[in-house]
């Protein structure tokens, strides 16, 4: 079984979008000063669309490991391997260690180049749809909103957000 596997940061802080304001007045957006982040790690499987999101503190190895193990209890009876980006929390020596005790075979994506990742493409959608000119009472709600953002997309509709149904899908089976 293939997976991609990538991370994006969340920050309580909210992204700034386009917005609609009457014309000639300046769009507002209340912040609290506040911010806070979280990580949340993600993997698609680009033949189904099944989802796995697994948020966290920091996006350290520890972290990536503690994903390895939630996709490991997941697929744990088929063979597995995860395309993903040469992050330091991937490269570890622990980390590399944790996949080949789960039978898990890293395929690394070439440097520079989230586009050959469909996870970029649900990042930015659910920062979009969750995140966008606005800000949370806390960094869970935000997390947990755009988690089951995520997760409540139709499978075809993730494929199609991460750019997998495209003609041109660098990745054809």
């Amino acid at each position: 079984m293939l997976l991609f596997e990538d991370e994006t940061d969340l920050l309580l802080y909210p992204p700034l979008r386009s917005g609609w304001a009457r014309r000639g007045e300046p769009f507002t957006v209340p912040l609290s000063g506040r911010n806070a982040k979280r990580v949340v790690f993600g993997a698609i499987n680009p033949e189904t669309g099944h989802r796995l999101f697994l948020p966290r503190i920091r996006g350290r190895s520890a972290d990536f490991q503690a994903f390895l193990h939630t996709i490991h209890q997941h697929y744990h009876a088929w063979p597995m391997a995860l395309l993903l980006d040469e992050n330091s929390s991937h490269t570890a020596r622990q980390s590399q260690h944790t996949a080949a005790e789960l039978g898990m075979e890293l395929l690394w994506l070439p440097k520079r180049s989230p586009e050959l990742n469909p996870l970029e493409g649900l990042w930015g959608d659910g920062k979009d749809h969750v995140c966008a000119n606005r800000q949370y009472d806390t960094i869970e709600e935000e997390v947990t909103r755009f988690v089951s953002y995520l997760d409540g997309l139709p499978a075809n509709a993730a494929l199609e957000k991460g750019g997998v149904l495209s003609d041109d899908f660098w990745l054809k089976s």
